[in-house]
Parts: structure tokens; sequence; C-alpha cells
């Protein structure tokens, strides 16, 4: 089953996991794709959709945010062709909104964070969003030192002599105010009349041609050869700064200017919007002229003006929170559905799929897409045989927007379609859970669907990470019943080794590999053993608080299996009492007990140890109560987490400080009987230094 056939706000939290887990694979896939090999798989909108799908999900399952989350990487790794340059400060990547209402949502959170009034000044500046390849160039003493691609926002590809080629790069910094050290940041595009001409010559030449400029642009950069960087006709603008060592600005309008008198280009459509109303209208007039513009652009980038409120504001995982784009609308196409067709997923949902009449959207060949759910259907009333209106946006399979009900006539056979009783897979009863949409197949994992979906989310990336072990090889194993649960993966090569080396398209070699590959994982972190076993809701940020907790796996399950083994977990900050339950329910569980005996006879589970960087805070228990007056709740939180510290939403007698501010209330009191130590938000800002 595709789990994308189902809204974000219709998952369960079991469906969230893998669905989360699925996109954190994929669009690693794509990334490696796009940024290291200039030939993406996706175009734009399917690649927003997976990103936006995922944000969708991530937010309204903040707990279940991957440790390699999308949401938490940019762009991908450093191609070995070219050396490799760690970048200063980190290259982030931007958040997308697609609806012109998100801007609102948008400066409304910045202002919760910053606690400003509506009454009080909050300038941005709007800018065209590059379709181009990212670019930072270090200066020191106002001369340039080497360039570098983003890659994965850390480490980035040397491109110091193909970048020399662009006419546009100022070799010294002159004018006033330039730092002393300084990483200059933009985009280099490939204008679209230079764009026609390539693939006119490359035509000429019966070579390659360039599927769209933002490809030309990063193939040519990208050159071994820097002679045929020069002959591509490249250019660039500068828009931000990455490592600084003295600003010499106060807004991003100044630097921007700054960057004018250096010698930099800067795009001439960027403008200073004082309101939200100049948003939208900046961001309707990028779209009126978007097709003169003389090189591409995919939309529109909104940026917080005082560099003062950009430090406050600081990041979220890959992102700015001071920033972000938005991108233009998606397109539309008209065709007929002519089946629905049910799939079964790992946490044994059913969800409807649509097949539909191959139809052209937008560059893209659709031929199947989502119907989320049974209740969704009959909402729109979507029959098999109808003509639907289908879109491209928020699922990497398209969305059905609308039904022609005019164009329904006796010519055509219309069938409503009857959701199954039984499920496809294993003809168990379907079922449906009080308040929940979704219809699930009873079988549990007596249903091939979900035992196998299970055994795969085990030797996922973020679980076990069995090289050898993917799906292929699982369904494999699965069927010929050598794998069923988790224990039987270690015991393969005892078992099975010798059966497999004569299958075709195996030997001893790669029975050797697969073995070896298996072995070496008999060792894994607390974090992501936790992940693996699959409990429902628990991702793997949600893993890593628990193993931040509990330390060692024996804690863990004493702990859970003690009197007070809720109480204990909802002192963690983000552990509910639902989440509670269901790990108490885990764990309490005899088949999961035994499951989890035979399996620690297999493999070694290490004890987690934080490694961020010491200050007064780490490892300690932290509770906020009343108004803070310097910051806001969220953004004191995003300190005390950044600086080791577990966050705690109660006061107990594992508290270690309460931080009080104005009106401090009930947790107060709680933390005077208690004994525990309250510090005031000076106090609190003091103990974030590094030790």
């Amino acid at each position: 089953m595709l789990l994308r056939d189902i809204l974000p706000e219709n998952l369960t939290e079991e469906q969230a996991l893998q669905e989360l887990q699925d996109l954190a694979a994929e669009l690693s896939k794509l990334d490696k794709a796009y940024y290291q090999d200039d030939a993406p798989l996706l175009d734009d909108w399917q690649y927003d959709a997976l990103k936006k799908r995922n944000e969708e999900i991530e937010n309204r399952f903040p707990l279940l945010v991957l440790l390699n989350s999308p949401s938490k990487k940019v762009g991908a790794l450093a191609s070995e062709t070219f050396s490799k340059i760690t970048h200063k400060e980190a290259m982030l990547s931007l958040s997308n909104i697609f609806e012109e209402s998100d801007i609102i949502d948008f400066t409304d959170r910045i202002r919760r964070f910053l606690n400003l009034s509506s009454n009080e000044a909050l300038d941005f500046i709007a800018e065209p969003k590059i379709d181009g390849l990212s670019f930072s160039i270090l200066y020191e003493n106002g001369r340039f030192v080497k360039a570098a691609t983003r890659g994965d926002g850390s480490v980035g590809e040397d491109i110091t002599q193909n970048i020399l080629t662009i006419p546009d790069i100022p070799r010294v910094l002159l004018g006033n105010k330039v730092p002393k050290i300084i990483e200059i940041r933009g985009e280099v595009y490939m204008k679209k009349d230079d764009f026609f001409a390539l693939n006119e010559e490359q035509i000429r030449l019966n070579k390659k041609v360039f599927a769209n400029p933002r490809n030309a642009a990063a193939g040519s950069l990208r050159q071994l050869d820097p002679s045929i960087t020069q002959q591509r006709n490249l250019s660039l603008f500068a828009y931000t700064v990455g490592y600084v060592d003295e600003p010499t600005w106060q807004t991003q309008e100044e630097l921007l200017n700054l960057f004018k008198s250096w010698g930099f280009p800067v795009s001439k459509e960027i403008k200073l919007c004082r309101c939200d109303e100049d948003l939208v209208s900046y961001y309707r007039y990028l779209q009126e002229i978007r097709s003169d513009l003389p090189y591409d652009i995919d939309g529109v980038v909104y940026k917080v003006n005082r560099t003062d409120y950009q430090k406050r504001l600081g990041f979220i995982a890959r992102a700015p929170r001071w920033a972000i784009a938005h991108k233009f609308p998606p397109t539309q196409a008209q065709t007929r559905l002519k089946d629905i067709r049910i799939q079964v997923g790992r946490t044994g949902v059913l969800t409807p799929v649509a097949d539909l009449q191959a139809v052209n959207v937008g560059g893209v060949m659709v031929s199947h897409a989502t119907l989320h759910n049974e209740d969704e259907i009959k909402r729109k009333d979507i029959r098999i045989g109808d003509m639907v209106i289908v879109q491209r946006a928020g699922d990497v399979i398209p969305q059905i927007v609308e039904v022609l009900k005019e164009k329904r006539n006796k010519d055509t056979e219309i069938q409503e379609f009857v959701f199954p009783t039984v499920c496809p897979v294993c003809k168990a009863p379907v079922i449906r859970d009080e308040d929940e949409v979704a219809l699930y197949c009873s079988g549990g994992l007596n249903c091939p669907a979900q035992a196998l979906g299970r055994l795969k989310h085990f030797v996922s990336k973020d679980a076990f990470d069995i090289e050898g072990l993917g799906n292929k090889n699982m369904e494999l194993f699965f069927d010929f019943g050598w794998i069923r649960t988790p224990v039987d993966i270690f015991l393969l090569e005892e078992k099975y080794a010798k059966q497999l080396e004569l299958m075709d398209g195996w030997g001893k070699k790669s029975v050797e590999n697969l073995c070896a590959a298996i072995n070496k994982k008999r060792k894994i972190s607390l974090d992501k053993f936790i992940f693996s076993l699959g409990i429902r809701g628990i991702g793997i940020a949600t893993a890593r608080l628990l193993a931040l907790h509990y330390h060692s796996f024996d804690n863990l399950k004493g702990q859970l299996l003690s009197l007070f083994g809720k109480e204990d977990l909802m002192q963690i900050d983000g552990i509910g009492s639902v989440m509670a339950d269901d790990l108490i329910a885990f764990f309490t569980d005899i088949k999961n007990m035994d499951m989890l005996d035979f399996l620690l006879k297999q493999i070694e589970v290490d004890n987690f140890e934080n490694n961020q960087k010491q200050t007064a805070l780490t490892g300690k228990v932290i509770v906020f109560t009343g108004t803070l007056s310097q910051m806001t709740r969220d953004e004191a939180k995003a300190m005390a987490i950044s600086a080791g510290a577990k966050v705690s939403a109660s006061v107990s007698s594992k508290t270690d400080f309460v931080v009080l501010g104005e009106n401090a209330g009930s947790k107060a009191k709680n933390a005077l009987n208690l004994g525990i130590k309250t510090i005031d938000e000076k106090e609190f800002k003091q103990m974030l230094e590094i030790i």
C-alpha cells in the first residue's frame, strides 16, 4: 500500500513513521541525482511535493521527525570527483510555502517568536528565487580565496577554478565595510538565451542536450575542465553571507547594497516589503513577469530585514526561521479515472489508488493519483469512469482535485466504488477504529503485507541499516520463510547460507558480503534500536529522547515495567499519555518480550552517550514557567535543548532547574515544595555558555 494516498491529517502515528522513513530514503536518492549528478529524476513540482508532504507530516507528528529527515538535510554529499571544502558556516536551505495564506502564517510565527505586537515594524526583503546552483566564495582581507558548492550543507565541492571563469566574480572586494573574513553566497545560473544557444550547439555536435537552464548551469559549473565552464556563459547573483568575522551591516537591504558596491551582481527585482500585503503584491507581480525575466525562477524568497532579528530567530534543522521560499503553484490537467484499486501497508491501513488514463501534467506523464480513504471518495463523489481534474502538488502521487460531474452522460459507464470488507492480501476482516477515517486489515502480523513491512522497517536506514537487505531481498527471504522475525536475520548465515549460494543471481562471494553486512550490525546504538522495534508512534526523534533519558536498554525496560513507568515517561517533554501507553503496551506484551530476549542474544545495544558540547545545562532536566521578558518560551526551549538539556513539561523530584519568568504559577510552588533550584532568565542565559 502506498501511504501517500492518505492525507497527513488522516495518518496514524505508525503510518506517519513509515511514511517519513520512506520519504527520507527517496529524497536522499533524488538529492544525489540532482546535486551530484545534475540529472534530476523528478521535475521540481514532484520533488517539492515530496518535501511538502514530509513537512506536513512532521508538523502533525513533531515527535516522529527522523534524524536523517529531509527537513534536516541540505543538498547531498559532495561528489568524489571533486576535492572537498568545508564551509566555515553551514550552508543551509529554505523551507517552502505554496499558498498566499501561508505568508500570514509565516509572518505571524515570526512575530510570536520575537514577541512583537502587530503594531511593531517587521520589514522583509523579497527577492526572486533563482533556479540555479548555489555557491559560497571565501574572501580574506578582501581577496578571493576559494569557492564551493552547497554539497550537504557542511562540505561542498571545490569549484574554485571553474567559478573564476565567470566574469561577474570580483577577484578583490573594493569599497567600504569589507570584513576581514567573509563567505559570500548566491546562485550561479544560465540566462535563457544562453541556454537555447548552448543546446543548439550541443545538437550540432551530436551531444546531450540539457533539460532546462538549471541543469545546464549545474553541469557547466561542475566540469573537470574549467575551459568548458568558460565557454558556457554563466551568470550569478549574490544574496546572502555565511561566516563573517565582524558584520558591518544591520539589515539585509544594507548587505545587498554592500554586495553591489563590492562588485557583485544583485537581482534588480529585489524589494523592501513592510507588511503582509506588500509580500502578496510582490509575489503576484513576479508571477506576472516571470516569463519575461531573462533567467528562470521557481518562486519568491522572503527574508526578515533586520539582522539582529535574524540572529534571534536562528535556525530549525536545515533552514532559517527568518526566511522562507514561496513556490509558484502547481499544474492541473483533465483525464479519465479508469479504475480504483486497494493497497495494504505495514500498519494494515487500506488505501485506495486511482488508475488514470495517462495525461501530461506540467511536462510529466501521470497515470496514478491518490484517493486517500473511503470518506474522501464519498465526499468528492469519485466514481470509476469519471472525468477528473488532476493536480501534481502535495503528494508524489498526484491528487484528484475535482470530479467533472457535468461530463457524466449515458454513453459513459460510471461505477461507484465499494470498499472491500476483507483484506485483499490475507482475506482477514476489515475494521475501522472509532474516530479514525482509515480502514484496517485485522490480520496483524498474520497478514504478509504487514509482517513484511515491519521487517523492512527493522533493517531500514534509521534502524539497523543492513546493506544487502533492501526491499527486494527482504521480500525474497520472507517468501522463502527464511526471515519471519528480526531474530531470523541474524540466523540467516547459520541456517541458509549454503542454500543461498546455489540460487540464481547469488554465489559464494555475494553471500559472504551479505553475511558480513549482517554481522557488522550486531552492535547498535540505543536510539536506533528503540526505533527499529517499530513501536507505534515512536520515530527516530522520540527514540533519541528515550535514549537520552534512560541511557541503557536495561534501564528503559526496567523503568517501563515498574509501577511508575508511565509517570516517568510523562516527565519527558513531548511524550504524552497515548505514546506512553503504547510504549508500556509494547514492553508488557509477552510475545514482544520473548522476541527481545532471543534478539538480545544475537546483538549488543550500546548505551547512549550525549556528544553535545558541555554546558552547565548538559544532561539536566529543566522546566520553564511564567512569561520570559527577553525571549519567547519556544526560543528558550530551543536554546536549552541545543545546550544538551532535557526540557520537561512538569516539575518532579528529577527536575534539576526551574526557570522562573514573570507571573510564575504552580510550577514555582512545586519547585519550592520539592527543594528544586530555581533560576531567573539571566542565570539561564549564563548557563548556556559552553564550559
